[in-house]
């Protein structure tokens, strides 16, 4: 089961209720925070610097040495509820009573949140602490959105190969530590070659159905045979040597949610998913972003892109949009980067701001055929230009995306291959 089964297990455990699987006691160690945070240090496994939260002027001394933005998270949530990033002192003591609220019997943990790292998750299936079958799949997005709502492409295509062998390593360790018998997850940060453990839950993952599909074997047929003491058959080594590639995008029903902000964050926002599968990884992408529901825009394209980093980033899908003949829009400080780079953009205006076009007329005049819009970063954004435009391209059935490495992804894809190549 999902997070309500976890919540469980210690409750029935203490009824003296027999629970199959993995052990109610090895749950709780990757459910408290604490105690997998005490479990990870005592294997000598990486995480990111951590603290328990006891009083906010020790929160306030922890923010001191690792430095903003921080994550702040309750133990024993489904899906990041009451979880956040912390940008500045406000943010972080908004957060503090929103969570202190949510779990009264859990401590609070704050940790540091990297940016621009990559996120993995290891999916597998253990017997008696020993993996038996396993899948390594990416996130397209960097940490700090949700797994629930990134996209998600399997075999993992761009991590390291010694990336993919340490994740392998600590996987078995925590395993063997845990003594799992049945399915779990990992979800790991990599930066470079360095790699940290976020979270283990012991229960199948929302990516556990897709892997099976992908890799065509069924984990949880696995896992339940196992957690039986029934027999199941082992995969073959070149079971994982496959010719395709798959990739999980998320759907979103922003548009039935009046005035929402449509921007991914920690906290999930997805109501569905669709995984598709590719030759590659263009093919794969372009058929799960089809799939949930975008569309090739036919000609304008309007840009905003965030940071000078996310602005960097975007530079190479932009001149790519440019050489396949698109007609690019860009607010002032997008505009001014793409110019510098010898990337031709047309000016619009904010709707704050004096002049014309605007670009919020121009999306009700339906000039536009796609949004890419990348907000500074993941708090919650208020009725700012940002905002307006994000809310008014969902309102009006524009195809909008809000994360600049999605964005590349798709981009990408539709400017290499048409629907019609399409396998």
């Amino acid at each position: 089961g999902g997070q309500i089964p976890n919540n469980l297990a210690m409750k029935l455990y203490r009824q003296s209720v027999p629970v199959l699987g993995t052990s109610p006691i090895s749950i709780d160690r990757a459910e408290n925070r604490n105690k997998f945070s005490a479990m990870l240090d005592q294997l000598g496994i990486d995480q990111p610097a951590w603290q328990e939260l006891t009083s906010l002027e020790d929160v306030k001394g922890f923010v001191e040495k690792v430095g903003y933005p921080v994550l702040v998270r309750p133990s024993y949530v489904l899906s990041g509820a009451a979880m956040n990033v912390c940008y500045d002192d406000e943010e972080l003591e908004n957060f503090l009573k929103m969570a202190a609220e949510v779990s009264k019997e859990y401590p609070v943990v704050v940790s540091q949140f990297l940016e621009n790292t990559k996120e993995i998750e290891f999916d597998a299936v253990a017997q008696n602490g020993e993996v038996v079958e396993y899948a390594i799949s990416e996130h397209i997005e960097f940490a700090g959105v949700h797994s629930g709502d990134a996209t998600l492409v399997f075999p993992a295509q761009k991590i390291y190969f010694a990336t993919a062998r340490r994740i392998k390593k600590i996987s078995r360790q925590i395993a063997k530590e845990l003594n799992i018998s049945g399915p779990f997850n990992i979800q790991f940060l990599a930066r470079n070659n360095e790699v940290k453990v976020i979270e283990c839950n012991l229960r199948a993952s929302r990516s556990f159905p897709f892997v099976s599909k992908v890799l065509k074997r069924n984990f949880i047929e696995t896992a339940t045979r196992i957690m039986l003491d029934a027999p199941y058959s082992r995969p073959d080594k070149s079971a994982f040597d496959i010719d395709w590639i798959g990739v999980k995008a998320s759907q979103f029903s922003f548009s039935r949610l009046h005035k929402a902000d449509p921007v991914l964050g920690v906290d999930m926002s997805s109501t569905g998913e669709v995984g598709c599968i590719g030759m590659d990884t263009s093919c794969a992408v372009l058929k799960a972003m089809l799939s949930v529901g975008y569309r090739i825009p036919k000609k304008n394209i309007l840009l905003s892109t965030g940071t000078m980093k996310q602005k960097a980033d975007m530079m190479d899908a932009a001149r790519m949009l440019v050489n396949k003949g698109y007609k690019l829009f860009a607010t002032g400080g997008t505009h001014k980067t793409l110019a510098e780079n010898g990337i031709e953009s047309t000016h619009v205006y904010w709707p704050s701001e004096e002049g014309h076009p605007q670009a919020l007329e121009m999306l009700h005049r339906k000039e536009i055929d796609m949004v890419v819009n990348i907000p500074k970063n993941l708090t919650a954004g208020e009725l700012s230009n940002g905002y307006k435009i994000r809310r008014a391209a969902i309102d009006l059935n524009i195809p909008l995306i809000t994360n600049a490495r999605l964005a590349s992804a798709f981009i990408n894809a539709f400017c290499t291959m048409s629907v019609d190549d399409i396998a």
